[in-house]
């Protein structure tokens, strides 16, 4: 598996699984339904973020999106987002991709990566994060309306980081 910064061509082989994964209903506030076209700007991060793919064998497993988490004041705090396709479960890609945010967060000299809504539910993603290091700062009681269990809590998650040593410092 190689992860790579994506391009605007890999957009189409990212929505097939995004689309899945968002009109699930379960791990995602996002709009259900959306085209190929009303779903992009919300996934394919501008400058200074990036979006990146997991790729096998030439086809995307997976994908993650990294930013700022605010602007101005807080843009010294990172925060992402992370899909795999539901056919590549299990096969360490949300890791990989953790692994890789973590890393471009410290290369871009980020103080931290925040998340600001981790579904409490999906029990694998909280697991992985807090194996990366990541703590839960809070829950929002009832805050995701889950497809299948009704309303359910949102965690805060965190991360601090050292930034990236480079010469001099």
């Amino acid at each position: 598996m190689q992860i790579r910064t994506s391009t605007a061509e890999d957009w189409p082989g990212i929505y097939g699984f995004y689309r899945k994964i968002m009109d699930e209903g379960q791990t995602y506030a996002f709009p259900q339904g959306q085209s190929l076209e009303e779903a992009r700007p919300w996934w394919m991060e501008e400058p200074p973020g990036q979006t990146a793919v997991a790729v096998d064998e030439g086809r995307i497993i997976g994908s993650a999106k990294m930013g700022p988490n605010k602007p101005g004041a807080g843009s010294h705090i990172a925060t992402a987002s992370f899909l795999v396709d539901p056919e590549a479960r299990s096969r360490g890609v949300g890791r990989a991709l953790g692994r890789y945010v973590i890393e471009w967060a410290r290369q871009e000299n980020y103080h931290g990566i925040q998340f600001n809504a981790v579904v409490e539910t999906n029990e694998a993603a909280v697991h992985l994060w807090q194996s990366l290091g990541f703590t839960i700062l809070g829950t929002i009681p009832g805050a995701f309306n889950h497809s299948a269990k009704g309303l359910v809590g949102l965690h805060f998650m965190f991360l601090p980081l050292e930034p990236a040593a480079s010469p001099g410092r």
